[in-house]
């Protein structure tokens, strides 16, 4: 007899929703195995090409070699930072962050996810009023559940909308959270930080800003949008990761000493969970110090994208966004599957994205580009997704 679990699992292979995982033999680079064949690796999230660089491991370990302290190296925290987890290199890490960003204080999570259910929950209570922007991301959206606040979301990047909520709703409530990432993962944009700042400004709330996909490729130090567009310092939560142009995992959050201390004592996520292990915060601090001075890969992504953006418009393939993650729309799930297998066939490693990681209808291919990629890896494709029909579908 089929369980209801069962049921529920055909019902997503049938609508061609059904999730599974995918194991990868080996990487070099930009390139990796899977079904035992080598593709081009569009679907990761390793921006700065920093996870496949075999040069940078060697000189990461060599700190062993050299003499370095192995407990820097260890493999386990084996508690919270609150028991016996805490470390100087995790002291050491917070400063660096701290420094570079110029804020007054930098807690670490274990990833985005644990910040993001974090947060928001520890600092909001039921007389606050959180706005989050539709797309952001899922771990925000768990965040709003998790918070005793009322929150509402405005439609993506419509900062009138905003406007008009903050206009009737600020005087209802003690506190108000505007929440925006900074490049949105999913379709490639970016908000308007410097509307958002004056908002925030205008009706006295707060400002959230998640950086994880900006975190490593924009601004003179790689700190992001913010750092880019000049903000830094009129952002009271800003949100970085580690786990993706920084080839790691971990979260960071900039923000006030208070609210650090906070956080200690309030957020469940921080809490609860054992601590990051030792290897992990020194290869952090290693990749956070060199992806500081990688103005150049940040300069050749730019540029790969950009030309990749163009070459697909020019065969009329609909995309949107302005940053290294270039969405093609499909549309029909069962359809941007095939497509995808398709596509793998070509050398090219894709995946479908699906609902509900997009809105229905919106299915697909969500183009990935690292540092490490050559306009030679990527100049075929523009012919072959045309090739597979993709044309005049809407912007995403």
């Amino acid at each position: 007899m089929t369980s209801r679990y069962g049921e529920k699992l055909a019902d997503l292979e049938g609508r061609g929703r059904l999730r599974i995982l995918h194991p990868l033999s080996r990487s070099q680079g930009c390139h990796v195995q899977y079904n035992g064949r080598q593709l081009l690796n569009l679907t990761s999230n390793d921006y700065l090409g920093l996870a496949g660089d075999a040069e940078l491991r060697l000189r990461f370990y060599q700190g062993i070699e050299e003499g370095g302290d192995t407990g820097n190296f260890s493999l386990g925290a084996a508690s919270s930072r609150l028991l016996t987890g805490d470390s100087l290199l995790a002291h050491s890490l917070e400063a660096d962050l701290r420094q570079a960003y110029g804020h007054e204080a930098v807690l670490l999570f274990n990833s985005g996810y644990h910040a993001n259910i974090g947060i928001l929950p520890a600092l909001c209570s039921k007389n606050d009023l959180i706005l989050s922007d539709k797309l952001n991301h899922a771990s925000i959206h768990d965040g709003l559940r998790l918070s005793s606040a009322r929150h509402k979301r405005f439609r993506h990047r419509d900062y009138e909308q905003l406007r008009s909520l903050l206009r009737n709703l600020r005087k209802d409530y003690d506190q108000v959270v505007i929440v925006s990432e900074s490049v949105f993962s999913m379709d490639g944009d970016v908000a308007d930080l410097q509307r958002l700042v004056e908002l925030k400004k205008e009706f006295g709330a707060m400002l959230y800003l998640d950086e994880a996909h900006a975190v490593g490729l924009y601004g003179g130090q790689g700190l992001g949008k913010a750092e880019e567009a000049g903000v830094l310092a009129d952002i009271d939560l800003l949100v970085g990761t580690f786990g993706k142009a920084l080839a790691s995992i971990g979260a960071f959050l900039c923000c006030r000493e208070e609210i650090r201390n906070y956080l200690i004592n309030h957020s469940r996520s921080f809490i609860f969970t054992t601590a990051l292990p030792p290897v992990v915060l020194n290869w952090n601090r290693f990749v956070f110090r060199t992806m500081q001075t990688m103005a150049g890969p940040r300069q050749h992504l730019r540029q790969i994208s950009e030309q990749l953006r163009k070459e697909l418009r020019e065969k009329g393939i609909s995309t949107g966004g302005n940053t290294n993650i270039v969405p093609v729309l499909i549309g029909d799930d069962s359809l941007a599957l095939l497509q995808a297998q398709a596509m793998q066939e070509q050398g090219y490693l894709i995946f479908p994205v699906r609902p509900p990681a997009v809105p229905e209808g919106t299915a697909r291919f969500r183009l990935s580009l690292s540092a490490d990629m050559q306009w030679q890896d990527l100049q075929a494709l523009p012919e072959f997704l045309a090739g597979l029909g993709n044309k005049g579908k809407g912007k995403v």
